[in-house]
């Protein structure tokens, strides 16, 4: 295992592969896994949004965090998704991914009851949850699916616990990011989740990135990384352009069956999705293809 004092770095963030019958395609996980591998990556997110986590049973997530860690090598992170709703499922899980491996736990807010999830609740949770954990805690905020969006104050307030050590923040706001790091100190490491604004988030001060175009071009992540902490900053900026409309494809316009279908296109094992997600048409998969032509991925 790797070691989670720095998550600096680019981190893609596994789709869960099915085998159309209900079941994981371990192997098809696994061959992923070598593939990215064979790139500077920081390591993985295992059973996150991408991963379709909120259809995964606690006992898959387990299988899937066994696998991967089997095939992850030493020096790259594992970052098990946990976030359950309730605070006590949240800390099972947590504990549940320590035991199989992962470095750290990535916890989202919780949400159903969202306009109950103030600063004190919120704080609460992930409080208790640093408490319980054998693993540190990455502050998940998601607002696009979860419709709770946290506050700099109250992610600042939750950095002061040891063992909350940093956030992914997928609102696509680099305001935000640039508060956040502000707010929250040198030892409290930001990661930027949405691929769309990677570049502008390292400049405000994040260390990295969970994102989904780490999963469809990660030479080209790196590099946008690699540019921005070589301070080539007109290079870097002018890949982030470019691609844009690769990761809205994998992301915002088409979700996970875009991403899993541009996968397929490159030479990686995406697979079904789970329902009720249902696959991209034909229409679509011909657009996906022309943009990961047009963006030099194919």
């Amino acid at each position: 295992m790797g070691t989670p004092s720095c998550f600096k770095g680019i981190f893609p963030p596994l789709p869960t592969a099915g085998d159309g019958g209900g079941s994981i395609a371990l192997d098809a996980l696994a061959g992923n896994l070598r593939k990215w591998n064979t790139y500077g990556l920081g390591g993985y997110v295992v059973a996150g949004s991408n991963g379709e986590a909120v259809y995964l049973t606690g006992e898959e997530k387990r299988r899937l965090w066994e696998t991967a860690r089997e095939v992850i090598p030493d020096g790259k992170l594992m970052i098990a998704g946990t976030g359950c709703e309730s605070t006590a499922q949240t800390i099972a899980l947590t504990q549940i991914a320590a035991e199989a491996g992962s470095d750290a736990a990535l916890v989202v807010t919780p949400h159903y009851f969202d306009k109950l999830m103030t600063h004190d609740v919120l704080l609460s949770h992930f409080l208790a949850v640093a408490d319980a954990s054998p693993i540190p805690i990455l502050i998940y905020n998601v607002p696009k699916f979860t419709h709770v969006d946290l506050a700099p104050e109250t992610v600042a307030c939750a950095a002061e616990h040891p063992n909350i050590v940093g956030m992914k923040d997928s609102s696509g706001s680099v305001a935000k990011i640039a508060d956040v790091v502000r707010l929250t100190g040198a030892d409290f490491q930001v990661l930027v989740g949405a691929g769309s604004v990677l570049f502008p988030g390292l400049v405000m001060g994040a260390v990295g990135g969970v994102v989904a175009l780490g999963n469809v071009a990660p030479r080209q992540a790196l590099d946008i990384l690699e540019l921005h902490g070589a301070g080539h900053w007109d290079e870097a900026a002018e890949l982030q352009r470019r691609m844009l409309p690769v990761n809205a494809a994998v992301t915002t316009r088409f979700g996970i069956p875009g991403l899993k279908a541009g996968l397929e296109m490159l030479g990686y094992y995406g697979g079904p999705v789970c329902p009720p997600l249902v696959a991209v048409s034909e229409n679509v998969c011909d657009e996906i293809r022309a943009i990961l032509e047009s963006g030099g991925l194919l």
